[in-house]
């Protein structure tokens, strides 16, 4: 379970900046068309809604499905790198960089899971036998993850732009020399201003600087060709929405779990918790922040905390 989740901000000044005036509805949607059949979809998308004031979930969501079949339009052949990425099932052992970087298992020397990992000595074989008879196994202490959430803008706040940088592979590497455990990168320009490119140089940048941190794709998920795209960009893991996939996210989960590349489950409600576990999502995180009704809830993680396996009720 994701125990913290961070925004840090750079002050820098944006590198990508969309301006549409002068134009009619006919003139708009012929320049769309364009601009997603030369692959411009960062273009097109901020073109398309050039003419909406506010964008909340139920739109973008829209706009994102619309996006996504162009793109699979473009990766359709069967030799296409992302339709590669999504083809093939992983033969070897996931290396689950995501879920022991959330868990901070490097950081515990008589962990398995710890590559560095130490036998115990007698003493300690005999106390966590004692505490496991106790039903007190799970009860150590450790350091919640820390998460950074790279992005220029939010669909929450919307109009404000409250993060300026130049390069999402900078601000993630320094993040990570800061001690974060994993990083997300969004890379809806739409809502939060990043995009594919900014992945792939947040991936580079964070492999130079840990051999632990992960790198998330968080992206408004709706098409399968979305896993593709952050499994080629050579992320560990991608964000999965539970309130916008709704009975998909099975198929989702499934299909990221095939091909090798981790999730973590967003979650706000109760339900939406109580459907994560039983489907076995792997890492899952409650929000504060409904997406549906766009209401702030402080207290929304703590009360669902109890949800948990392990967590003491």
């Amino acid at each position: 379970v994701v125990a913290s989740f961070a925004c840090l901000s750079a002050a820098f000044q944006p590198q990508h900046r969309v301006t549409i005036a002068n134009t009619n509805a006919h003139a708009a949607n012929t320049m769309e068309d364009c601009l997603l059949q030369t692959g411009n979809h960062r273009s097109a998308s901020a073109l398309f809604l050039s003419r909406v004031q506010q964008e909340d979930m139920y739109a973008a969501v829209h706009r994102k499905e619309y996006e996504m079949k162009a793109v699979s339009q473009q990766h359709k052949s069967t030799t296409d790198p992302v339709r590669m990425a999504m083809s093939y099932s992983q033969e070897s052992a996931s290396p689950m960089r995501l879920a022991k970087a959330l868990r901070r298992v490097y950081e515990d020397p008589t962990n398995p899971a710890n590559p560095d990992s130490i036998d115990q000595t007698p003493e300690q074989t005999e106390r966590s036998q004692k505490l496991k008879e106790l039903g007190m196994a799970e009860m150590g202490m450790r350091r919640a993850s820390f998460i950074v959430d790279i992005k220029r803008k939010s669909l929450s706040r919307p109009g404000e732009t409250f993060c300026r940088y130049d390069d999402a592979g900078l601000v993630a590497e320094a993040m990570v020399r800061l001690g974060a455990d994993a990083v997300m990168v969004n890379v809806d320009y739409k809502a939060y201003g990043g995009d594919m490119s900014e992945l792939k140089s947040a991936v580079r940048a964070v492999r130079r600087a840990s051999k632990t941190a992960a790198v998330v794709m968080k992206d408004i998920v709706v098409d399968e060709v979305q896993l593709g795209l952050a499994k080629e960009a050579g992320a560990d893991g991608i964000v999965l929405i539970a309130s916008v996939l709704g009975p998909a996210l099975d198929n989702f989960l499934e299909l990221a779990t095939i091909i090798g590349l981790e999730t973590i489950v967003e979650c706000h409600t109760r339900n939406e918790v109580q459907r994560a576990i039983e489907i076995f999502a792997p890492n899952i995180m409650v929000s504060n922040y409904d997406r549906v009704r766009q209401q702030y809830h402080p207290q929304q993680a703590i009360q669902l905390a109890g949800m948990f396996p392990g967590s003491g009720g």
